[in-house]
């Protein structure tokens, strides 16, 4: 095990600790599968309902978008020296339970809210995305398509970037045709899409 996993692997095992130790409270810390989920809160907020820009809303998510996602950062077909560690702790504490737990939370979409006219362009520009999305963003499970909807619009923008740039998933071959979609929008574009799919709800 790399020195970085060993490190994240210890401080999970002292969490789950002090959570066995703590009093009853109402809420996600409550759930089934919470105990093993809740290394990922660090940076994707309690019960998966994240708050930041670029960290996306876990709440809600269908468990086989997370665990296809949780397997590939793992094995290092989605490239994330972030992300990597964690998801292999993960796969070790109970890939099943986690992505239940994630999958009873609300939906909980982003605070953040993007510019009125931003959302307007992303509206005009949506209809590729949404032959596979949705018209609401709200993805496809069975296909493990990933919901867009209330998702931070850094994450989204981010995401798309890399699909832009081939960066995303390099050996994903269900995937190419997000990466040709994105090759020929531009970086601005990409923007109004981030801000109108982070709209929705």
């Amino acid at each position: 095990m790399h020195e970085s996993a060993r490190v994240i692997a210890g401080i999970a095992a002292l969490l789950l600790t002090l959570l066995a130790a703590r009093p009853a409270a109402a809420g996600p810390m409550d759930a089934p599968g919470y105990a093993k989920a809740f290394a990922c809160s660090a940076c994707h907020g309690l019960g998966g309902a994240s708050r930041a820009d670029t960290m996306p809303v876990l709440a809600g998510m269908s468990p086989q978008y997370f665990k296809k996602a949780i397997e590939d950062y793992a094995s290092g077909r989605r490239p994330s020296a972030e992300m990597q560690p964690f998801a292999r702790m993960v796969l070790e504490l109970g890939l099943d339970e986690v992505a239940a737990y994630f999958a009873a939370q609300p939906f909980a979409p982003t605070p953040i809210a993007a510019a009125s006219a931003a959302v307007a362009r992303g509206r005009a520009a949506a209809a590729p995305c949404a032959a596979c999305h949705g018209a609401g963003g709200q993805g496809d499970p069975a296909r493990t398509i990933p919901p867009l909807r209330g998702q931070p619009p850094g994450y989204l923008a981010n995401q798309m970037l890399l699909f832009k740039h081939e960066a995303r998933s390099p050996g994903d071959a269900q995937l190419q045709k997000v990466k040709e979609l994105m090759r020929g929008i531009s970086e601005a574009t990409i923007g109004d899409l981030a801000a109108y799919y982070s709209s929705l709800r």
